[in-house]
């Protein structure tokens, strides 16, 4: 088998990312819109349920993290095709993962847990600084913008963003890989801790370039930038998985 050689990352990097995953939806904007709109149903589903059950947000929303790369496989599909100079097809991208059910079921396995447990993460803290009972959407806001809550909201951010930099560091390049090498669950997340161990610096500003351009998607009306936001980033996790990962 092939050895990969993980290669150091400049911080320009991105923008060429960026750049080639923009022409991927200019060759196919119909498959971009297709995957773009599933993007926005996932989104309206995580506010819905902000307004109604907030104290399940947190699960809601690494389950959107667990769905989202999964989503993606059909964009990096896309890509991987384009690159080879293949035609792609809407249908072929969609069931791409037939083929690599094995090793995809294991890595799902390994975000599944990882979803239950930041779940009840989340629920915890909500209980520790909410005793009198669950807050409802408004109190949530409240508890958040209150600068004596401030313990809660340390807390909260802590354990959020210490199970979405795992999630995010486990999922960066494995997936795509996957899909490129038909390589297991384990040498692929392996990989993936090694992307961001050799390039933490850039990583960090990947996972920052994703949160804000998602953040600027969410808060335009009705969350439409997802339509457009959720295929770049597909395509651009793409080539950054080819940037990282190199084969002989």
């Amino acid at each position: 088998m092939p050895v990969k050689t993980v290669a150091v990352l400049p911080a320009r990097a991105i923008v060429r990312w960026l750049a080639k995953g923009a022409r991927d939806i200019q060759a196919y904007p119909g498959i971009a819109a297709f995957y773009g709109v599933s993007f926005w149903a996932m989104a309206f589903v995580l506010g819905s349920v902000f307004r109604t059950r907030p104290e399940y947000t947190m699960s809601i929303a690494s389950g959107c993290l667990l769905l989202g790369p999964f989503l993606a496989l059909g964009l990096y599909e896309v890509s991987r095709r384009r690159e080879q100079g293949l035609p792609a097809e809407l249908t072929a991208s969609v069931i791409c993962w037939h083929s690599h059910i094995r090793s995809m079921g294991m890595l799902v396995l390994v975000l599944i847990v990882l979803e239950l447990l930041w779940g009840r993460a989340s629920l915890i803290v909500f209980a520790v600084f909410f005793n009198t009972g669950m807050p409802s959407t408004t109190g949530v806001i409240q508890a958040v913008f209150n600068p004596e809550n401030w313990e809660f909201v340390v807390a909260y951010t802590l354990v959020g963003g210490f199970f979405a930099a795992l999630v995010f560091a486990l999922s960066v390049v494995s997936i795509p890989m996957i899909l490129d090498r038909d390589t297991d669950a384990i040498s692929a997340a392996i990989t993936s801790l090694e992307v961001v161990l050799r390039n933490t610096p850039v990583m960090l500003i990947w996972g920052a370039t994703i949160t804000l351009l998602v953040g600027f998607a969410l808060a335009l009306p009705f969350s439409a930038g997802l339509v457009l936001v959720g295929p770049l980033m597909g395509h651009a996790s793409w080539h950054a998985y080819r940037a990282a990962v190199q084969w002989p």
